[in-house]
């Protein structure tokens, strides 16, 4: 059943950003240090049996020099450097394996998949630890690891990942540098739309039912995971919860999205108890760059799917030739 908002008042849907003072600062600091690490970013070719494209086992470094893996994806018979599509993964799993990201180098593009740091599952198989998996005591999952301070908060480490695999994208001399698309759907929707705020000179991003985005309003109104793992926590941790929501919204995807130039395609599900249409609404109202909203009224967290991707395709065909 539908749990938000109606859909008249979810179109001028627009609250106030949650940012707090030194947002730009915190970001840059933390972008500096992981650049004191050299990039090294490292393409090694392996046979995937995937006789029309080539595929490589990607390495380089991210937040603290820590090794990320991931899959570099590319037509075979590419000719001149090719837009490329960096590629973030939803909650809870990994970077599967090569022949799961057809679609992008399919229609002709370069695919890099950041693998999630710390992140695995027994149908989303991931390779890359989190060395620093440290902070206050939280319940299980990511969503409290290091919930009472931002330096040591886990996504922050994984925002920052998300930033340098840009950069290994634009590193790759089959890339063209300039055309660099970033895309992801709920936790890799969040990836992609702090993206949009962190890496200047982007192509484009895909922004599917995007989590992480005007926080403080979803934990209030779902109890689905992830957030419920913020209830859970804030229930226990009762002096707490002022000091955690401060940390959140260093990660809040509202305060990214008003930084925003790439144009970009937005997805949300009325039905989506996971991630509040409301809030993907509160995200694309704020979005400054041009931008592109599919609403699909009877889904849940699944969006709209192959609709979606379908959607996608076009607009990549549109916004790269």
């Amino acid at each position: 059943m539908f749990t938000d908002l109606p859909l008249d008042e979810l179109r001028t849907y627009r609250p106030p950003l949650p940012e707090p003072a030194g947002f730009d600062a915190f970001w840059q600091r933390t972008l500096d240090e992981a650049r004191a690490h050299d990039l090294d970013a490292r393409f090694t070719e392996v046979d995937a049996g995937l006789a029309l494209l080539r595929c490589d086992d990607v390495t380089f470094s991210g937040f603290g020099g820590h090794r990320i893996r991931g899959w570099f994806l590319i037509p075979r018979t590419a000719a001149g450097p090719l837009p490329c599509v960096v590629q973030y993964l939803g909650y809870g799993g990994g970077r599967l394996l090569p022949h799961d990201w057809l679609l992008w180098p399919s229609a002709g593009y370069a695919t890099l998949v950041m693998d999630t740091r710390g992140q695995s599952g027994p149908n989303r198989p991931g390779d890359t630890p989190d060395p620093a998996g440290y902070g206050n005591p939280g319940v299980p999952g990511k969503m409290t690891q290091g919930l009472l301070d931002p330096d040591d908060y886990y996504y922050r480490r994984l925002f920052t990942d998300a930033v340098r695999a840009v950069e290994a994208a634009r590193a790759h001399h089959e890339v063209d540098a300039g055309r660099i698309v970033v895309a992801g759907g709920s936790q890799g929707g969040a990836l992609a739309l702090a993206m949009t705020g962190l890496v200047p000179g982007l192509a484009g991003a895909l922004i599917d039912v995007p989590f992480l985005t005007h926080v403080r309003r979803a934990v209030e109104i779902t109890d689905m995971g992830p957030y419920g793992e913020l209830a859970r926590y804030f229930a226990g941790a009762r002096g707490h919860i002022d000091t955690a929501l401060h940390t959140l919204d260093h990660f809040d995807g509202l305060n990214f999205a008003v930084r925003a130039t790439a144009p970009a395609l937005f997805g949300t599900a009325l039905r989506d108890e996971v991630v509040p249409p409301s809030t993907g609404f509160a995200a694309y109202h704020h979005y400054a760059g041009e931008k592109e909203l599919k609403v699909w009224r009877f889904n849940a967290h699944e969006g709209g799917g192959g609709e979606q991707r379908a959607a996608e395709l076009q607009f990549l065909r549109k916004l790269l030739g």
